[in-house]
């Protein structure tokens, strides 16, 4: 299993922004190898969205993100949010 995890700021715009992350998310879940999604809201900076995508391997997350609706639906996440992605392996964890 591997987690992506995107910490993205929002500068403005919270509403369509989760908006557009609901369409990527819903497009993600579709795809082959997706296991679960969870997005977070920072609990000191409300402008802060902490995002986990587990998928089933490196392989799979990467086909995920080159589908073809990803890139169009990706762009609609652009200026109002800075990004801060990584893609991590799970090492320990409980269900």
């Amino acid at each position: 299993m591997v987690t992506f995890v995107d910490k993205p700021t929002v500068h403005g715009g919270t509403d369509a922004f989760l908006a557009v992350k609901g369409r990527l998310t819903a497009s993600t879940a579709a795809q082959p190898g997706y296991v679960r999604h969870q997005t977070l809201r920072h609990a000191g900076a409300p402008d802060v969205f902490p995002e986990l995508a587990v998928c089933q391997d490196a392989a799979a997350h990467r086909k995920a993100v080159r589908s073809e609706e990803f890139p169009s639906l990706a762009q609609g996440l652009g200026p109002p949010a800075t990004p801060g992605p990584g893609l991590y392996e799970t090492i320990e964890g409980s269900a």
